[in-house]
């Protein structure tokens, strides 16, 4: 069964339907063309309505979803069908093939491409050149074949009016290595003749809008299809067509197959010929025929490769043999007008025969060695016409009915054999089906003596002049009592019939009216052999190929040649007994209207078409007492999870008992039957219970194993977070261990050291111990400082801290500090030895008045006050008080500070001197020190750091 869709879409295969019956059938049909859905399985035979639109079903991702799966895995489809015949080829090493059918319009090409494209999709994974290039030419050949067999009709504008099948051979690999191309019974007559709305073959109207200037100079061709009466009529419609950029897509697609610059210029060259000769125009003088615009003979000869008379002769006379004597003998204007139509038509049919089998020279298999090689398997792929009736059927419908008549019997037998024979093996009993046997129609067509191709052919090989009444007198002599046959002689009162003209023929179809007119000249397909030595004789090599025959000459024609029935017949014989040796499928293609409406779907005309192509007989034999069958295998892949003595696996003896089991527990073992390897279901309506089981436990489980899976992962991400942090525990000790035994490496002697290790380079710390490497660095720090240090006296002990507070306040700000050299603190008695006395004196007064302790500092000074002015003073700071001094007076005290009222002390950081006293009271002392000794040593720093050491203690 084809992936469960929800029935909103319909049945997705006819055999589930619960009444086989019309009504249901198009009901279901209609439904699934209105949802879209345009593919319906009948078992293994694909449904295709056409949807006259684009669907974005075919890509790359569609390809995969059905690469290598079952039937019933998955929606029905097109890619489904090619699968299982590529499967069956591979994997079975079985010759299969597909049979396309529908009538005009229905999407048979398109779908012919389609699964070509898809083949070449799913082959050659390894990219090989060679296969590449196959694949390519494959798939370029239907580009040129569309361009040269199909035409724009009433009912399409890309209809087929030629029939083909085509072989793909594949190697052991399954790679495709080449083909070959069959054509059936090209519409040749549309070159000359069109109906209403129609167009002749693509290629006339693609060289006179597409090609280019110089080549159609060449050729003598105008750029309007008007100016051609043979295509005039198709010339004057508007299309959708793009005939100028479909020129260069055939021309390129040519080259890319193999085609030669001379065969692709004798190949406009030929239909250049036909386009002029339907402009040729005959007329009389007395008893002479002539060619009334005789200058286009010139241009056929040119185009022609020969002789200018050799072309008029052969359009106005025609050579006779009576006994030994040869004589020419003119044409009528209506002889003459006749041959023409003959030759263009029969130019045109050779024309195309040569490019499917130039085609098919250059896509053979060549070189290729079964016992080397492997058995070389084949895919037919068959896209032909489908059943015909209008409002005048002539000899193209009545062979392209009978070449269905003969399909549809094919088709029966083989499905009929197939399910009979798929009973037998599995011990269920056959149950007889009554179907319609249209081998007697088949009979009426085609048997030896009796039939009509042999009563047509008769009345073709009389004496004298035989007209299509005589051959419609000879069919109703021969076949009056025919059941499936009558004409209005045979039955009088049937007036939908004319006299002399019309029979009936009761196909499987439906019955259609055929009309003798035109029978006769039809098949008999005569082409005055003047032409074929024409041909032949031409200095062009491609165009003298083309026509071997032409080198018989007159005396030497003999053989009657093979009529265009008998040929067809021939053909259709041999095609039923290729597809009959190979294992088929099905794709039976439908057309919802004639107005090519996405939207509307007509019941009638589909219903008619569902008669003809034999789809519900189709349903009857494929049901035959059970609707489904499926290995016990699959089916328990499927269904198992619906009973708990199957999920997630049974114990039971074998897969049938299994089955059993489950259809017991759900209480359908009264709609089943158990074959050796297949079960089989009796209704449908069992299997969608099945279904609607299955989905529900699908939800149960798919929820049940999101919550494991989803613990599962959990503890997955669980285990390896764990892990991760053992592994970065592991290696953080790792790299602080070997951090630390570095440090204890390089700093183990430093206490022996002249520098007590600080040229010793510290090693890089791992990111987690940064801060702690740069508390070791403090510690450290501390310790180096502590060592040199500690060898000091309590006075350099002061002047260290001194010096310290410099660093820690001025460091930056100025350059000269005055760290190097030793601080005496007390300067006035060494830069002044002469009054050193003096000041000692007033010192130790101040000493016994104020109780200081300690001479902090002291210095000659230039005080500035707040007008500006600047005198020479001195300044003594002591632990307790800042004096201003007058030198000139023996140091008289001047002014007393306490050293509790300075806030602070300003230097600049320049080069002076400069200090300023800032006081509680804002009355700041302004001096500049002087009279160092030497000249250039600096103080300010000994001021900042003495009095900064002083304060902290």
């Amino acid at each position: 069964m084809a992936e469960h869709e929800s029935l909103e879409f319909g049945k997705a295969d006819f055999v589930l339907l619960d009444n086989v019956s019309l009504e249901e059938f198009m009901a279901n049909l209609k439904l699934r063309f209105e949802k879209g859905r345009i593919y319906t399985y009948i078992g293994e035979v694909v449904v295709s309505v056409n949807p006259y639109r684009a669907m974005n079903i075919y890509g790359r991702d569609t390809v995969e979803q059905y690469k290598g799966r079952e039937l019933y895995e998955r929606p029905p489809h097109l890619f489904a069908i090619a699968d299982a015949a590529y499967k069956a080829m591979k994997r079975r090493n079985k010759d299969t093939c597909i049979v396309i059918s529908g009538e005009s319009g229905a999407g048979k090409t398109e779908a012919s491409k389609y699964i070509m494209q898809y083949i070449a999709a799913i082959t050659n994974p390894n990219q090989r050149a060679e296969v590449e290039r196959v694949k390519n030419m494959l798939l370029k050949s239907n580009c040129v074949l569309e361009a040269f067999g199909n035409a724009k009709t009433n009912r399409n504008d890309n209809s087929s009016r030629f029939g083909k099948y085509m072989d793909i051979n594949f190697d052991f690999k399954g790679d495709p290595i080449g083909g070959h191309i069959n054509n059936y019974l090209l519409e040749k007559s549309r070159v000359i003749f069109q109906q209403e709305g129609e167009r002749s073959f693509h290629s006339f109207y693609q060289l006179v809008k597409g090609g280019p200037e110089s080549v159609l100079r060449s050729l003598h061709i105008q750029k309007d299809p008007t100016a051609y009466s043979y295509i005039k009529v198709g010339g004057q419609l508007k299309s959708s067509i793009n005939d100028g950029a479909d020129f260069k897509a055939v021309a390129d697609a040519m080259k890319v197959i193999g085609f030669t610059a001379e065969e692709i210029q004798t190949v406009y060259k030929i239909l250049a010929t036909i386009l002029h000769l339907g402009n040729l125009k005959f007329g009389s003088d007395g008893d002479v025929t002539l060619i009334e615009n005789s200058k286009l003979v010139s241009v056929l000869a040119d185009l022609l490769a020969t002789k200018q008379e050799n072309v008029e002769k052969a359009l106005l006379y025609r050579t006779v043999a009576t006994g030994r004597d040869v004589i020419d003998k003119q044409h009528t204007a209506q002889e003459a007008s006749y041959g023409r139509d003959a030759l263009a038509k029969a130019i045109y049919d050779r024309l195309f025969c040569w490019i499917v089998g130039r085609i098919n020279d250059i896509i053979e298999v060549k070189n290729y060695d079964a016992r080397v090689h492997g058995k070389n398997t084949v895919i037919g792929v068959l896209d032909i016409y489908g059943f015909e009736i209008f409002q005048n059927n002539s000899f193209e419908q009545f062979c392209i009915n009978y070449c269905n008549e003969k399909l549809q019997q094919l088709f029966i037998q083989l499905v009929l054999r197939q399910e009979q024979e798929e009973y037998q093996r599995e011990g269920i009993p056959w149950k007889h089906i009554d179907y319609f046997n249209n081998q007697i129609i088949v009979d009426l067509v085609e048997q030896q003596h009796k039939g009509m191709f042999s009563v047509l052919d008769e009345a073709c090989m009389n004496v004298g002049k035989v007209t299509d009444e005589v051959f419609l007198q000879a069919l109703n002599s021969k076949l009056a009592k025919h059941a499936h046959y009558t004409s209005r002689k045979l039955s009088p009162m049937d007036k939908g019939l004319d006299f002399d003209r019309d029979f009936r023929i009761r196909h499987y179809a439906g019955d259609v009216v055929y009309s003798v007119v035109g029978f006769i000249d039809k098949n008999k397909d005569t082409l005055f052999q003047d032409f074929k030595r024409l041909l032949y004789n031409s200095s062009n090599p491609v165009l003298k190929g083309m026509w071997p025959e032409g080198k018989l000459s007159i005396t030497e024609v003999t053989k009657r040649p093979l009529t265009a029935a008998t040929l067809f017949k021939t053909s259709m014989i041999s095609l039923v007994e290729n597809l009959a040796s190979k294992e088929p499928y099905y794709v039976r293609c439908v057309k919802p209207n004639d107005l090519k409406s996405p939207l509307l779907f007509e019941d009638e005309r589909c219903r008619h078409q569902v008669g003809y192509l034999g789809l519900l007989e189709n349903v009857r034999v494929r049901r035959a007492g059970f609707a489904y069958r499926q290995t016990y295998q699959r089916f328990l892949q499927r269904y198992k999870m619906i009973s708990e003595f199957t999920w997630p696996n049974h114990d039971l003896p074998s897969d049938r008992e299994a089955v059993k089991r489950l259809l017991q527990c759900c209480g359908f073992e009264n709609d089943a039957a158990y074959g050796k390897t297949k079960v089989f279901i009796r209704t449908p309506r069992t299997l969608f219970t099945l279904e609607e089981q299955r989905t529900d436990m699908v939800q149960r489980i798919v929820l049940f194993l999101q919550k494991v899976w989803r613990g599962t992962v959990a503890r997955m991400r669980y285990r390896r977070m764990r892990a991760a942090l053992t592994f970065l525990r592991a290696y953080r000790r790792y790299k602080v261990r070997s951090y630390i035994r570095e440090v204890n490496k390089r700093f183990k002697h430093v206490r022996t050291m002249k520098d007590h290790g600080k040229h010793v380079k510290w090693p890089m710390p791992p990111k987690v111990l940064r801060k702690f490497e740069e508390a070791l660095r403090s510690i450290y720090s501390r310790w180096w400082a502590w060592t040199l240090i500690k060898g000091l006296s309590p006075e350099e002990m002061l002047q260290m801290r001194s010096k310290v507070a410099t660093l820690e306040s001025l460091k930056g700000q100025r350059v000269d500090l005055g760290i190097q050299r030793a601080w005496d603190g007390n300067y006035l008695k060494r830069d002044s030895p002469e009054t050193a006395s003096s000041f000692t004196l007033v010192s130790n007064d101040l000493q016994r008045k104020d109780k200081f302790m300690r001479v902090l500092f002291s210095c000659n000074v230039r005080k500035i006050n707040r007008f500006h002015k600047s005198e020479d003073r001195a300044i003594l700071i002591t632990d307790r008080h800042l004096y201003k001094m007058d030198p000139l007076k023996q140091y008289k005290p001047m002014k007393s500070i306490p050293l509790y009222n300075v806030t602070g002390v300003s230097v600049s950081p320049g080069k002076d001197q400069l200090v300023v006293f800032h006081t509680k009271d804002s009355r700041d002392l302004i001096v500049c020190l002087q009279g160092m000794v030497p000249a250039s040593e600096s103080r300010i720093g000994e001021v900042v750091g003495t009095l900064l050491s002083h304060f902290k203690r």
